[in-house]
């Protein structure tokens, strides 16, 4: 009884932890349409929002990866 108690709780904190992944993909949204409606209103600036958009992607996506690295953790080591 006790050891299904404990695989509960793994299974409900690996959940939770990927709520992380969920502002990730907003972010990356919501960065991707704040360059898109910049480039489109001055198409002379692609390069900087180009370079400034893919590196809050990036940013963005290390969250979810570090929130994916944690879900593991929980599964699979604790």
């Amino acid at each position: 009884m006790t050891g299904d108690i404990i695989e509960a709780a793994k299974f409900i904190g690996a959940g939770l932890s990927m709520i992380g992944a969920l502002g990730a993909g907003i972010g990356i949204g919501l960065s991707v349409q704040g360059a898109l409606e910049g480039m489109a209103r001055n198409p002379d600036t692609y390069g900087n929002l180009l370079t400034n958009m893919i590196l809050g992607i990036a940013f963005s996506e290390a969250i979810a990866i570090y929130c994916l690295v944690i879900a593991f953790l929980m599964l699979f080591v604790l």
